[in-house]
C-alpha cells in the first residue's frame, strides 16, 4: 500500500512546569514530535520554563508555537471565563510576544499559535471567541497559522479565518474521544480521555491512513487533520507517542 499523501503531523502541549513544580516528560517527548505547543504563563509555565523548553525544541529541530490561554493558573487553564473581545485579543497577544521574544534570543521563531483549554475550546463553540482569536493572530502577525480542532464540517471556521488572513492548521487527538459532530467529549465524561496504548495507537493510524475515527458511540466519522495532538505526561502516555512515531514513521518512510 502506498504512503498517504499528506504526513500528519505530531504536536504535544509543552512547558507546562512552574517553577519547582514538574509536568510532562518533555525531555522524552520532545524529539518524537513535529510541533511543540509551548505554555506561555497563563495556565502554566515561567520565564525559565519557557526557556528550557525553546532550548529542547532547538535541540531537537521541532517548530515551536505559542500555547495561550486564559489567566488561569489555579484551573490550568480549564476553565471558562467571561472575557470581552479587547481582553481575548490582550491577552493572547501577551503570551505571543512573550514567547516569541524568548525563543528570538534563542535564534527561533514561532511557527503557529494554538490555544489551550477553554479558550481552545470557546473558540470552537463560539464564533466571538474565534474571531477575537484571530484578531490577536493577524494583528501580531498575520503570517502564523492557527491550530483548530478538525470537525466533520470546517467551512464556517474556514471562511471566518479567511475574514482575517490567517491560516488554519486542522487538529485531532490520540487520546481523546468525540462526539458525533467532531468536538471532543467533555473531560468529565466517563470515557472522554483514553489511556489505553492500543486504543491511542488505533486511533491514531486510522486519521492517517482514512482520515476517520470512530466516536464514543461507535460510528464512524470522517476528518481531514494536518496534525495530531499527543501527550507526554506519564510512562504509559510517552509509550504511545513512542509507538505512534514509530508507526507513522513506518507509513511514510522515515526522513
Amino acid at each position: 500500500m502506498s504512503p498517504p499523501s499528506k504526513r500528519l503531523l505530531l504536536n504535544c502541549d509543552m512547558g507546562e512546569s512552574f517553577g519547582p513544580w514538574r509536568m510532562g516528560r518533555d525531555e522524552e517527548v520532545m524529539p518524537l514530535v513535529d510541533m511543540a505547543n509551548i505554555a506561555c504563563g497563563f495556565h502554566a509555565s515561567d520565564a525559565v520554563t519557557m526557556t528550557r523548553t525553546l532550548l529542547l525544541a532547538r535541540q531537537a529541530g521541532v517548530t515551536v508555537g505559542a500555547h495561550p490561554s486564559y489567566p488561569d493558573l489555579v484551573g490550568f487553564g480549564r476553565r471558562s471565563m467571561q472575557c470581552t473581545p479587547l481582553e481575548i485579543v490582550s491577552i493572547v497577544q501577551y503570551q505571543m510576544g512573550a514567547l516569541a521574544g524568548l525563543a528570538r534570543a534563542q535564534g527561533l521563531a514561532l511557527g503557529y499559535v494554538k490555544p489551550h483549554g477553554a479558550l481552545y475550546n470557546d473558540m470552537m463553540r463560539d464564533h466571538d471567541v474565534l474571531r477575537a482569536v484571530l484578531e490577536a493572530v493577524a494583528t501580531f502577525d498575520a503570517s502564523l497559522p492557527l491550530m483548530v480542532l478538525a470537525r466533520a464540517d470546517n467551512e464556517r471556521v474556514s471562511d471566518i479565518a479567511e475574514e482575517f488572513g490567517v491560516k488554519l492548521l486542522f487538529e485531532a487527538f490520540a487520546d481523546r474521544a468525540y462526539g458525533e459532530q467532531g468536538l471532543l467529549v467533555p473531560r468529565e465524561q466517563e470515557g472522554a480521555v483514553y489511556s489505553d496504548r492500543a486504543r491511542i495507537l488505533e486511533q491514531s493510524l486510522r486519521l492517517a491512513e482514512e482520515g476517520t475515527l470512530v466516536t464514543l458511540s461507535g460510528s464512524l466519522l470522517a476528518l481531514a487533520p494536518d496534525t495530531l495532538c499527543v501527550h507526554g505526561d506519564n510512562d504509559e502516555s510517552v509509550r504511545a507517542v513512542r509507538a505512534i512515531r514509530t508507526a507513522l514513521d513506518r507509513l511514510y518512510g522515515a526522513a
